[in-house]
């Protein structure tokens, strides 16, 4: 469905018959399974090509963080995925995209109303495109991450099933909706909390009731219940410290962790490389301390004029006191990032801004370029799209060389992460179902609902489909690892470790 003001209104009916529709051309069975195509890429040579435009000194820490794992690779590798993921058949059904969509860019944070939402928190790669190319990356990030935790083949099965089923019926749901009501469908930390209570309640109550296997002892079957029901026991209670540990990531936690007082004044601390200030950066960029703080007021002054009136009037209350370059992520290190302090009152009102380089989107080499000239401008406007509720400090700017644009946006305010590497099967597969049910409605925002439920039906064809696929896209993320840390061995390219 376009937008613009030409926009063709389609009746429910035509709607879902223009989902039934794409099934010819892309069946739920063809997105099963995965195979290299001929005269596929080297996996290596995509990040080189990624790394030419990136900080050289930050390049081997981007390499040193990806090989902590095959899961860590994966979430630094978007451009091979979307170069594979452009040879897959598309029901013709576009959506904004995330881009990146991985079980890990999911998160909370606190909306502009200071209540904690869970949602999409990455969009460095959003661009609109297929609505199955996100669904398929978050469904292989669910089969990488229950392998890196070592799940049985069983139960990694059972996280891309139940992520692609999530998607599928919440997609359902929201094609019955109004189109208010799905803009303003959002999963708040009372949800979460439910949600989190009612699988302890599941697994207790099907702990209890499981029956004895022949020849087992009782005391090793009662061994055994007690065992799982405190791991879940665990498991929700790191839920629930995740929760309350965002709740304390502030500006003035920020504060307490970057800053530091010298001669009476707040300035960011130098922890090379990981955290350089200004004071200490001009060399890197070729510019004088006069210099680089005169090229700061005039990026801060472009930002400013992207945000609304009301938002420059906020903004006007605080004042730039420090700079800092900053490495942040996995993928994105190596991109330019920096971190910005501002006072409001005094000294004890601060405001940290990240100002983080825009490149173009990895899926830009397969799909039509970004309508948007700034890339900043295209993550920005991707995000307000996608997400249920934005930052009320998000915008963007150009930066010191014409070619180069960045976005805006707090650094911390209340955001706070699932640990992946620490769930057991039953915690993983709630993750999915909220992650599942969270593109659904990104989606669904940006995209027709009605069509795109329509498409996936009513039956498991395309959970299933979607479920092969991530498990062998698995083993060929796997392959790519190995490539990738062969690369490294034979001093190819270099990686800096403990960074």
């Amino acid at each position: 469905m376009t937008t613009s003001e030409t926009a063709v209104h389609l009746t429910v009916a035509d709607r879902e018959a223009l989902g039934k529709r794409a099934r010819d051309r892309a069946p739920l069975e063809a997105h099963a399974g995965w195979q290299p195509p001929v005269g596929r890429r080297d996996p290596v040579t995509l990040l080189e090509a990624q790394n030419a435009t990136r900080e050289p000194d930050l390049v081997p820490v981007r390499h040193g963080r990806m090989m902590a794992s095959a899961f860590t690779f994966f979430r630094g590798s978007a451009a091979i995925m979307a170069a594979d993921l452009a040879t897959t058949p598309t029901a013709g059904l576009d959506a904004q995209l995330c881009g990146d969509a991985h079980l890990s860019n999911f998160g909370v944070y606190a909306s502009p109303e200071r209540q904690l939402l869970f949602d999409l928190n990455d969009f460095d790669e959003t661009l609109p495109g297929p609505f199955e190319y996100d669904v398929k990356r978050l469904a292989a990030s669910f089969a990488i991450a229950a392998r890196n935790n070592g799940f049985a083949p069983s139960d990694v099965r059972e996280a891309c099933l139940t992520v692609t089923h999530a998607y599928r019926t919440a997609m359902a749901g929201f094609a019955q909706q109004d189109t208010l009501d799905i803009w303003y469908a959002r999963l708040s930390e009372d949800d979460v909390r439910q949600g989190m209570e009612s699988v302890r309640r599941t697994v207790v109550g099907s702990a209890k009731h499981s029956k004895d296997p022949k020849g087992r002892a009782k005391a090793q079957v009662q061994s055994q219940i007690k065992n799982r029901i405190k791991r879940e026991a665990a498991l929700i209670r790191r839920g629930e410290a995740a929760l309350e540990k965002a709740r304390t990531r502030t500006n003035l936690q920020a504060l307490a962790k970057l800053t530091e007082v010298v001669d009476g004044r707040v300035r960011i601390i130098s922890q090379p490389p990981v955290l350089i200030p200004i004071r200490e950066l001009g060399s890197y960029y070729g510019l004088d301390p006069v210099e680089a703080e005169d090229a700061v007021r005039e990026i801060f002054e472009r930002y400013r004029q992207t945000v609304s009136q009301t938002r420059r009037q906020l903004l006007d209350h605080y004042r730039i006191v420090d700079v800092a370059r900053k490495v942040v992520g996995v993928g994105s290190v190596g991109t330019r990032a920096f971190v910005a302090l501002l006072e409001g009152r005094d000294a004890r009102d601060p405001l940290f801004l990240q100002v983080k380089e825009a490149t173009r989107s990895v899926l830009e080499a397969h799909l039509p370029r970004s309508a948007f000239a700034n890339m900043g401008e295209r993550v920005v406007q991707g995000q307000k799209l996608l997400q249920s509720a934005s930052d009320i400090f998000l915008g963007w700017s150009g930066g010191i060389e014409a070619d180069r644009s960045y976005y805006w946006r707090q650094l911390r305010d209340m955001k706070g992460s699932a640990d992946v590497e620490s769930m057991v099967p039953p915690g993983l597969n709630y993750y999915a179902q909220i992650c599942g049910w969270t593109l659904a409605r990104a989606h669904a925002r940006s995209g027709d609902p009605i069509a795109i439920a329509a498409y996936l039906g009513s039956k498991r064809r395309f959970d299933k489909s979607i479920a092969e696929f991530a498990e062998q896209y698995a083993d060929q993320n796997e392959r790519d690892y190995q490539a990738f840390l062969t690369a490294i061995s034979s001093g190819r390219i270099e990686a800096r470790q403990g960074v």
